[in-house]
């Protein structure tokens, strides 16, 4: 049983070495740890850390692409070198380590493709009273939207089986936490979550300038993703809202005109089947939708079939450019 831990990395070269001396060499039930680096286009000496320190691949990309590419090129690679499990970990040492065996065991016990890390948010002094309530909010908007019970959505600290990371894809360029959980769920793949600590902090977060920012991204990442995976839902809410309103209207226009007043309320009912007529057009664009959904899912099955071709049963088989992507 081979664990390759990913860690994600753009000019991460003052924290690297404790985040990589923070992890565990040895786990029961795992044959082989390796190491593996996503150089997001960093400008500093981290590939010259990780080279010093002993990482066994490295992915690098000349240019900055963004954490969810470099998320998914990290488990590209990690499955081309024959991983059976695969954790994502941060650079800057927010996990811990030793977590990293909590984490994979219900992976290695057979009850879950995919292991999310659950922080003690209330609990973390790092975290101002604002984030606390926009983490616990989006999570409960994710486990709607992926009909999951994942208590902390934005984690990443994750685990996944080799199985679940080729079935994985991601669309979204801002962040892969979001979108893989509501992929998971509407992939009725079998996903949990363990309880963690988190370490101090070691720098602030560079995915998000501003706090508006981070609402912003995170609000349309849900939305999209609920769009992409669940569009009947989405479409039949949005458009139940106006048509809804145009019935209140309508039968309030038929109240009056059986009444003997309908020649009072003439714009009501323009009104009211105007919003009737853009509530049915918008559930014809859930049906559309879902029927682009069911030929994606065709896709996903087809892509899923051919990375299984491609790694065969490669097992710990290693890149033949020596290991590094």
């Amino acid at each position: 049983m081979k664990l390759i831990i990913q860690i994600p990395c753009l000019n991460e070269a003052k924290t690297l070495k404790v985040a990589l001396d923070d992890l565990p060499k040895q786990i029961e039930g795992i044959d082989e740890i390796e190491y593996l680096i996503i150089n997001d286009g960093s400008s500093d000496n981290t590939v010259e850390v990780a080279k010093d320190w002993g990482v066994n691949y490295i992915v690098s990309f000349v240019n900055n692409k963004g954490l969810a590419k470099g998320f998914t090129a990290g488990l590209d690679a990690c499955i081309r070198n024959g991983a059976d499990i695969i954790v994502n970990t941060d650079a800057d040492n927010q996990y811990r380590g030793a977590d990293i065996e909590k984490l994979i065991k219900p992976i290695l016990d057979g009850k879950a493709e995919i292991v999310i890390g659950e922080r003690p948010i209330d609990d973390t002094p790092d975290f101002s009273p604002i984030k606390k309530k926009l983490q616990h909010l989006g999570s409960f908007v994710v486990r709607i939207a992926s009909d999951t019970d994942i208590p902390d959505a934005p984690s990443g600290f994750r685990a996944f089986s080799r199985d679940a990371a080729m079935h994985l894809n991601v669309i979204n360029n801002y962040t892969y936490t979001l979108e893989t959980i509501v992929q998971a769920g509407r992939n009725q793949m079998a996903i949990t979550s363990v309880p963690i600590n988190t370490n101090p902090e070691l720098r602030k977060s560079r995915l998000f300038h501003s706090m508006g920012a981070y609402i912003k991204k995170s609000i349309l990442t849900i939305i999209r993703a609920f769009m992409m995976y669940r569009p009947l839902i989405f479409f039949s809410i949005v458009g139940g809202i106006p048509f809804f309103i145009g019935l209140v209207l309508g039968i309030r226009f038929l109240y009056y005109y059986l009444k003997g007043y309908g020649n009072g309320h003439i714009q009501s009912l323009v009104f009211a089947s105007t919003l009737m007529m853009l509530g049915f057009t918008t559930f014809m664009m859930g049906l559309q939708a879902d029927l682009i959904a069911a030929n994606r899912k065709i896709l996903e099955d087809i892509q899923y079939r051919m990375r299984r071709l491609e790694v065969g049963g490669a097992g710990s088989a290693k890149d033949k450019a020596g290991g590094h992507g």
